[in-house]
């Protein structure tokens, strides 16, 4: 939960940081890029530390690394305070998300994770609520600053319901030679990956001049090398831990059908929902013209659902084990999306709550099945590696989706668009929705098309 509260709900500060700073919104929203460059870049070694000196003991670190960075940025006199802070809280989280799943696949047995993994969920989607509604008053009537200081008093309650942690991991419980350990660890393919996974993250924002858009003369110049460059890194990676002796991930690990195909559903899963949160408010905000305390309107009454429902999930998946379920549900988003997509401008705003039911019945069906399915598809030892890869794929997605929604909605952007009048901008950012809604739509087709591939036995 303070995971989520660190990251989605704090976005609704964005503007009111630009007044207070008197700068663009372009440039708060650094504080955002720097915080999940460091997130993605740093969570599967995160997990691979986790591995040698105990997941519990990274995790707690990590609690009190959040806990400490997020706190302090109500201290901030200026934005690159912020910035910083922001980065070091992703450095946190990454400690957390990468060992936090290695954890629950050690506490519980096989058939038990899917609803283990559904309570995990839960506890996320607590955080968002309390995020979205505690954090919107506060920032109404109070400021900016308490929202970051009240993650001080939750961590601290955070740490002290995590402390017992330490002392029940079989890792964490003897001695560990923490020189052996750090000796152990492929630094120098940790060092690709992470500048791999840095330039395909910031590749994928508008950090260049002009407009933001990736269609320009000036985004077109750095995207496109940007996302070269991030490949290239990869590759580099991938060339380095094939000959590596103690490598970050083992390449063979993807020979297991279940491991690799879990991931890649995994990676189209988050694409479209960091689709779903880059596109809904841009057709709330500019194709219905409405402010964007209505963006909350809209997506929280299905986010309800995700209370009770990845539990049902994942008792179905515990007790049942059907190989049809997370292709069902992924259809199910792409459905929604369809939906959407095809009928968003022919309906009044009103209908748009409505319509995102079919999203997040899908959505939240899937994500505690899928989390379960990769964590039993590799042995107990190669949790870490699991788990980091997991939330690495997680991150991928996120980039990737938000990427490629926004690419495809200005596809249909006139390049005069300041000049038009109203009527015609909102209807120009309709279409656009439109397109890359269906465009979502599809791509989660070809997910449960993977999905429907997976092996029915799984290693334990």
């Amino acid at each position: 939960m303070l995971v989520q509260l660190s990251s989605l709900p704090i976005a609704i500060s964005i503007p009111t940081l630009a007044s207070q700073f008197d700068v663009g919104v372009e440039d708060v929203a650094l504080m955002v890029v720097a915080y999940l460059t460091t997130l993605g870049s740093f969570v599967l070694l995160s997990a691979r530390i986790g591995d040698y000196v105990g997941h519990n003991k990274v995790f707690m670190f990590g609690l009190v690394t959040l806990t400490i960075s997020s706190g302090v940025v109500c201290t901030a006199t200026d934005l690159w305070q912020i910035i910083g802070y922001r980065a070091v809280a992703g450095l946190g989280s990454a400690m957390i998300m990468g060992n936090a799943n290695a954890i629950i696949a050690a506490s519980f047995q096989p058939e038990e994770r899917g609803r283990a993994f559904g309570f995990l969920i839960i506890g996320a989607r607590f955080g968002t609520f309390i995020g979205l509604a505690l954090f919107g008053i506060m920032l109404q009537f109070i400021g900016w600053r308490p929202i970051f200081a009240t993650f001080i008093p939750l961590g601290i309650i955070a740490v002290w319901l995590a402390f017992n942690l330490i002392k029940s991991d079989p890792v964490s419980a003897k001695t560990v030679n923490i020189s052996n350990a750090v000796q152990s660890i492929d630094w120098t393919g940790a060092l690709f990956l992470a500048s791999g996974a840095i330039v395909l993250i910031l590749g994928g924002n508008h950090l260049h001049q002009g407009e933001e858009s990736f269609t320009s003369t000036d985004g077109l110049s750095y995207h496109i090398p940007m996302h070269i460059a991030g490949l290239i890194l990869i590759v580099v990676f991938v060339f380095v831990e094939k000959f590596a002796r103690n490598p970050v991930i083992d390449l063979s690990h993807f020979r297991n059908r279940s491991f690799s195909l879990s991931l890649a559903t995994n990676t189209i899963y988050h694409f479209s929902m960091l689709g779903a949160f880059t596109l809904i408010p841009i057709l709330v905000e500019q194709g219905f013209g409405m402010s964007p305390l209505w963006v909350t309107v809209v997506l929280l009454p299905s986010q309800a659902l995700g209370l009770f429902l990845p539990v049902i999930a994942g008792i179905i998946y515990d007790k049942y084990k059907p190989n049809w379920l997370r292709p069902i549900a992924l259809l199910a988003i792409s459905l929604g999306f369809l939906t959407i997509g095809l009928v968003a401008n022919q309906i009044p705003f009103w209908a748009l709550p409505l319509l995102m039911f079919m999203i997040s019945i899908g959505t939240n069906m899937f994500n505690p099945i899928n989390n379960a399915t990769v964590m039993n598809s590799l042995i107990l030892k190669h949790r870490g590696v699991a788990s980091g890869m997991l939330e690495t794929t997680r991150e991928l997605g996120h980039a990737l989706g938000a990427t490629a929604a926004a690419a495809t909605l200005t596809l249909m952007l006139p390049k005069k668009l300041g000049f038009m009048t109203q009527e015609i901008i909102q209807s120009s950012y309709i279409d656009g929705f439109q397109l890359a809604a269906l465009m979502v739509a599809g791509v989660l087709v070809f997910g449960s098309l993977i999905a429907s591939l997976h092996p029915r036995t799984q290693i334990t």
